[in-house]
């Protein structure tokens, strides 16, 4: 009987897929933007950057940047009634487009 995987990536195998159509090198302009405290993003998973890169569960949320550490910033994601705090590489994330 083997044993089940529980590593930080395992269920991904759809989740973190890309389309056809967004395959290939992330642009540069999502890596070299700069965020500002108070900006709201989501958080965008991108496979091909293992570094960084927050668990499964965010995947889609919408976050609030509360302040940059080295090259990541520090995202605070509400969770149900607690807001958790992230540590994200901007490889993950895109600024929220607010209607």
């Amino acid at each position: 009987m083997g044993r089940k995987a529980k590593g930080y990536r395992r269920k991904t195998r759809y989740l973190l897929k890309r389309k056809p159509r967004e395959r290939g090198k992330t642009g540069l302009s999502r890596v070299l933007r700069e965020y500002e405290p108070d900006e709201k993003v989501v958080i965008k998973l991108d496979p091909s950057v293992h570094k960084g890169m927050p668990h499964r569960r965010f995947h889609g949320k919408i976050g609030v940047i509360a302040e940059k550490r080295g090259r990541s910033y520090v995202v605070n994601v509400p969770q149900g009634k607690a807001t958790k705090e992230i540590i994200v590489r901007p490889e993950h994330i895109t600024p929220h487009k607010e209607a």
